[in-house]
């Protein structure tokens, strides 16, 4: 079934909208609330997965990366199955391919920066791995083994070098140019198509929203004095100082 832009542009903007309030909803500020603390007063001050590890443990942190990665990959699941089959008026370009990273782009945007928390929200990280992972494995079952492979390498990265900022930066790019290399063939005959170039650009997009939002973390490392991320601590339920 083809559909032309001027059918779904409204579409697009309604489903941008409603994904950066799913973005807003900040999971790790609920679960610290709920222990009678502010993760944002604690630690690095970051509601994410990182903070909520070194304050609360490791299950804690499991748990918003959980949470964060649902919220990440929903709203683009539901946009992948509304438009699943439906291509763009004179291409073979599928609307589902674009749909579904306006929607996960705009989670993080909202994630990033939440009208609800003055637009100081987390990092993004969490919830674009949650985007990457759900985006790859709606259309190839077997994707989440690759998935899976890559956050285990995110996971040994972390572990063997404490650097957690740039062990998540890397496995969030990974996952990127898997995605786009799955678009470019896919894509070949097309690759200067506007939807094209728009769904690369959402892509890059996102890859830039995470390493803008770690900026601060790279020149720490930089400089010899990014934190420590201790996951054997972590996983003996010590903090992480």
């Amino acid at each position: 079934m083809e559909l032309s832009f001027s059918q779904l542009w409204y579409w697009f903007i309604v489903m941008a909208v409603a994904s950066y309030f799913v973005g807003c909803f900040n999971f790790a500020l609920l679960i610290s609330k709920i222990k009678h603390k502010d993760v944002r007063k604690m630690g690095s001050g970051n509601p994410g997965t990182m903070n909520m590890s070194r304050q609360f443990g490791l299950k804690i942190g499991a748990l918003t990366l959980l949470c964060d990665m649902l919220k990440g990959g929903l709203p683009l699941l539901i946009a992948y199955f509304i438009f699943r089959g439906k291509v763009f008026t004179g291409t073979d370009v599928l609307v589902s391919d674009l749909a579904r990273y306006v929607c996960g782009v705009s989670v993080i945007i909202g994630h990033i920066y939440p009208v609800t928390m003055r637009f100081k929200g987390g990092k993004g990280i969490a919830s674009t791995l949650g985007m990457f992972s759900f985006a790859l494995c709606c259309e190839y079952w077997w994707m989440i083994f690759v998935v899976l492979a890559v956050l285990l390498l995110t996971l040994f990265y972390i572990w063997a070098s404490e650097w957690g900022s740039m062990g998540s930066l890397l496995g969030v790019s990974l996952l990127a140019v898997i995605q786009g290399m799955i678009f470019y063939f896919r894509y070949s005959g097309e690759i200067v198509n506007g939807y094209v170039v728009a769904i690369f650009m959402l892509l890059l997009l996102d890859c830039f929203l995470t390493w803008f939002a770690h900026r601060k973390n790279i020149a720490a490392l930089l400089a010899g004095e990014e934190h420590h991320t201790s996951v054997k601590k972590l996983s003996h339920g010590k903090k992480d100082s």
